[in-house]
């Protein structure tokens, strides 16, 4: 079950909702997978992704990795979804904390994804909190760098197909950092949206 907790229209209108739910059962047409450079789909949101989604997507992500190499942060690899109720997942590499330019590289995985999301034909896609679980970014500030991006990613494409961004995030310290965030950012009336 998921329960939109914050939702957003901005100006062009696409909407963009904070969600606590399970990534894997969003009715979207794509949702992004938090992944390594390499599509290993061991633990966290990746695992639970082939686990339910079958093991048709870690095929598809060894094949692209041998076809393409390894994934980076701008640019996301993308595979079919199995049996989940999507069309595609699209694999973003976001940065382990500590590394050079964190803050810049997850901000270029969200921004790569949605403008792959676009290239696909996708109207709607499910984000996980790209690199705040194993690769160790602080949620707060990961919440700061989504919102700015996916923000940025409309004013930059006023006439984007995407109609529906949605967050989703299941670990409830996640979601109260999220909306924490959402509160002080997403009602700025300064900010142009």
């Amino acid at each position: 079950m998921s329960e939109v907790k914050r939702a957003h229209t901005f100006s062009n209108g696409q909407c963009l909702e904070l969600v606590h739910g399970d990534l894997t059962l969003q009715e979207v047409d794509a949702i992004v997978n938090a992944a390594n450079e390499y599509l290993q789909h061991g633990g966290g949101v990746a695992g639970a992704i082939v686990r339910k989604g079958g093991w048709v997507i870690q095929e598809e992500s060894d094949r692209w990795v041998q076809q393409h190499g390894p994934v980076t942060h701008a640019a996301p690899a993308y595979t079919t979804a199995g049996k989940l109720p999507c069309k595609y997942v699209i694999h973003a590499v976001g940065p382990v904390w500590g590394v050079k330019n964190a803050d810049e590289r997850l901000a270029t995985a969200v921004f790569s994804s949605l403008r792959l999301a676009e290239s696909l034909g996708i109207h709607s896609i499910a984000l996980p909190a790209i690199s705040t679980g194993i690769f160790g970014f602080p949620k707060d500030r990961a919440a700061r760098i989504m919102f700015h991006a996916i923000t940025e990613y409309f004013n930059q494409n006023p006439r984007s197909q995407l109609g529906l961004i949605r967050l989703t995030l299941l670990d409830q310290e996640t979601l109260e950092e999220f909306t924490r965030i959402w509160d002080e950012e997403m009602n700025q009336p300064s900010k142009q949206r």
